[in-house]
């Protein structure tokens, strides 16, 4: 089953994407996740947009792909005067999660808004594979469960 999200964020922001259950036996993987400015054309434009397992108490457009709390990552970049716009994503699509996820927007440019396109594949857990993932989560991020 394929359950979507969509939304904007305003430069700075975090969204939380309410995932977990009760007993966790659902986990989630990342299918598509695109982004798209609010005013294309019409504003320059520098984002980065992630998506982490973790609240972020800091809200950067730096990208760290070694930290284990990072499950995607896109960039938009447009330029009003030329009507460039170039996007890029990196998801790693093999991270099963089970516990709420949290996306962050930061722009460089201008502090414009952006729009984000979320597509995440659900699948059920077994026992032992929802109780590892919930587990890995609250060492990961000890707010879960709080």
């Amino acid at each position: 089953m394929i359950k979507t999200f969509r939304g904007i964020l305003a430069d700075g922001d975090q969204n939380k994407i309410r995932l977990t259950t009760k007993k966790g036996k659902i986990g989630y993987k990342i299918k598509k996740f695109q982004v798209m400015g609010n005013q294309p054309g019409a504003a320059t434009q520098e984002s980065v947009v992630k998506i982490f397992k973790v609240v972020q108490g800091t809200i950067d457009a730096n990208i760290d792909f070694s930290d284990g709390n990072l499950l995607a990552t896109a960039i938009l970049i447009a330029n009003d005067g030329s009507n460039y716009q170039f996007t890029t994503d990196v998801m790693f699509e093999q991270e099963v999660f089970n516990q709420d996820i949290y996306i962050t927007h930061k722009d460089y440019d201008t502090g414009a808004a952006c729009n984000y396109y979320l597509e995440l594949e659900a699948m059920s857990l077994t026992d032992n594979a929802a109780s590892v993932s919930t587990l890995r989560d609250i060492r990961l991020n000890p707010q879960v469960g709080a």
